[in-house]
């Protein structure tokens, strides 16, 4: 009987070692696959990065080489260094450097990519560059052949010790030895010596990118953490809420801020704000569910509007709307002499099961009305004049005099022309003094 049993048993058995082994065969040659399709990938980012780089330093010695006067290569010189940035911006994305410190590194590229932009998409022939913005492009040319040697030489130690990316990510991964591995001290030293570079003049449009909103920009005293409590249970005063928290945010007091947490007694969701060191609401969210969907769009945006008017903000009208999840975000912007401010714009939320307001977002408008900035709100050409620089075949349904900020975070008076072409709705921004298209966005239908 027990021969019997291990006649049948033995095969069968053998059969399921034999699948195991090739099953586990298997499994670590895709696993060894995997990894070298991996570190393939790591490795050919970097060789184009540090490729990129000096392609770079090549690119702006070109872009100063020519005369100062030669708008045209100036023009085609920054636009490769923008591409040429953009790719090795790119490229270090690819690369297992989240826990590295080469955000400096990162960060400087990010500002050669914006300052090479925003001087490439101006007229040069009536605006060319200026000794200061020629002087920061000799400064990018020393300090990019520094970054691309440095790379060069981590590259050259890549290759003769036949180094591994993957070691890299383990080591990160791990924690464990990570000061002595090769690559990691390659792009620390490259890190530590960007960040020693003097502070370089970008210009206002680069450096606004930057900056950073400070609460130096609101007038007003301190307000304290019973002050903002007191203001937030006098918003929310037709809820029943519990478990109310205030916390100051931020280290730095250019920074600071206040948020206001607390429960809906009913157990539906939870509520946030935030609040200036002021006092001023900022945000305001609600996370309580919509399940459906029982109002009209139109009805949502009285119930916007309301709530504006009701905390006493001034006449704004709606110039964007998106549907989510059965909640309507509406976009207002407030009307000056005819002009829509688009700087001062605020959000709100509403739930379309019952038109309760449910979010609120005012950042943007508190930070432009605190802006003392003069804006001349006449414009130079006439809304027949700038209209013929549309397309002839795109069908406009209405138009108003609009300020926006510009790509260059120049503040610039616009028609705004918002029609349909080819069955695709459109909103386009023609400058009111060049007649020179400023923006230009999709607009769903």
């Amino acid at each position: 009987m027990y021969q019997r049993l291990s006649a049948v048993m033995f095969p069968i058995v053998t059969l399921f070692l034999i699948g195991a082994v090739v099953w586990g065969y298997q499994e670590h040659q895709e696993k060894n696959s995997i990894l070298l399709k991996a570190e393939n990938q790591y490795q050919r980012a970097f060789h184009d990065l540090s490729y990129h780089m000096n392609k770079l330093h090549n690119e702006l010695g070109q872009t100063l080489a020519v005369h100062s006067t030669s708008q045209g290569m100036h023009r085609k010189g920054l636009v490769n260094v923008w591409r040429l940035t953009s790719e090795a911006q790119n490229e270090i994305n690819q690369l297992p450097l989240t826990l590295m410190p080469f955000s400096q590194t990162e960060d400087f590229l990010s500002r050669i990519s914006n300052f090479s932009y925003r001087a490439a998409v101006r007229d040069m022939t009536k605006e060319p560059l200026n000794e200061d913005e020629l002087k920061t492009l000799k400064t990018l040319y020393a300090n990019s052949k520094q970054i691309s040697e440095d790379l060069l030489q981590v590259e050259k130690k890549v290759i003769d010790h036949n180094l591994r990316w993957m070691d890299v990510e383990s080591a990160i991964a791990s924690e464990k030895q990570v000061n002595d591995n090769t690559i990691i001290d390659g792009f620390k030293t490259v890190d530590n010596k960007v960040g020693e570079y003097p502070e370089i003049n970008w210009g206002p449009s680069v450096s606004s990118i930057y900056s950073k909103r400070s609460v130096k920009m609101l007038e007003g005293p301190p307000a304290t953490e019973q002050e903002v409590k007191d203001k937030a249970m006098k918003f929310l005063r037709a809820y029943e809420v519990q478990d109310v928290k205030v916390q100051k945010n931020g280290k730095s007091k250019e920074h600071e801020t206040y948020t206001v947490s607390a429960k809906r007694a009913d157990g539906n969701g939870t509520i946030s704000m935030d609040y200036t060191l002021q006092g001023q609401l900022m945000s305001y969210f609600n996370t309580r569910d919509v399940d459906k969907k029982d109002i009209s769009s139109d009805d949502a945006i009285k119930s916007a509007s309301n709530f504006l008017k009701k905390h006493k903000y001034p006449q704004m009208e709606p110039v964007r709307y998106q549907v989510n999840n059965n909640i309507e975000n509406l976009t207002f912007v407030p009307v000056e002499n005819g002009v829509y401010m688009y700087p001062k714009q605020l959000q709100v939320r509403v739930a379309l099961d019952n038109g309760e307001v449910t979010g609120f977002q005012a950042t943007d408008y508190l930070y432009h009305m605190a802006d003392k900035t003069k804006v001349d709100l006449k414009p130079t050409l006439t809304k027949e004049e700038a209209m013929k620089r549309l397309n002839p075949d795109m069908k406009v349904t209405y138009s108003h005099l609009s300020l926006i900020t510009n790509e260059v975070s120049q503040k610039v008076l616009c028609y705004e022309f918002s029609g349909t072409f080819d069955k695709q709705g459109y909103r386009i921004y023609i400058n009111a003094d060049t007649g020179l298209e400023e923006s230009i966005e999709p607009v769903s239908s």
